[in-house]
């Protein structure tokens, strides 16, 4: 008996780490367009959120968190590295989680936000084109 709930035990522990390891991480939900238009809304949320906000260290929180998985789903997929909208979102993302780890304490200087809304209206074209 003994022996029987071990091995029980051990397949539901297996079945668990299985089931966490298949979820998607953040919320992402594995389409890309979906995910990268989520992703950019949620980043100009972040980025224009005001210096004296009670809720701007919870929102870049939430930013820099998107970020690090939308890096993480996306960045192995061969079949986007071509893509415009890939490549450019890849490098508003590298330039906002730069400034996060470089400066968390101080607000998004007003010169990248208008680079990286830019960056941002550019990749949602390019996903509205297909490319």
């Amino acid at each position: 008996m003994k022996r029987f709930m071990s091995r029980l035990l051990a397949l539901v522990m297996v079945m668990s780490i299985a089931l966490v390891g298949c979820s998607s991480p953040g919320g992402l939900t594995g389409n890309y367009r979906e995910d990268t238009l989520t992703v950019i809304n949620t980043l100009k949320t972040a980025m224009t959120m005001p210096a004296d906000s009670p809720d701007r260290v919870a929102v870049q929180g939430e930013a820099r968190k998107l970020m690090n998985d939308f890096a993480a789903r996306y960045r192995r997929e061969t079949s986007l590295t071509k893509l415009n909208s890939f490549t450019t979102m890849r490098t508003a993302v590298n330039s906002l989680a730069g400034h996060y780890s470089s400066y968390p304490n101080r607000p998004v200087p007003q010169k990248m936000v208008d680079r990286l809304t830019t960056e941002f209206n550019q990749v949602e074209t390019f996903l509205k084109r297909g490319n």
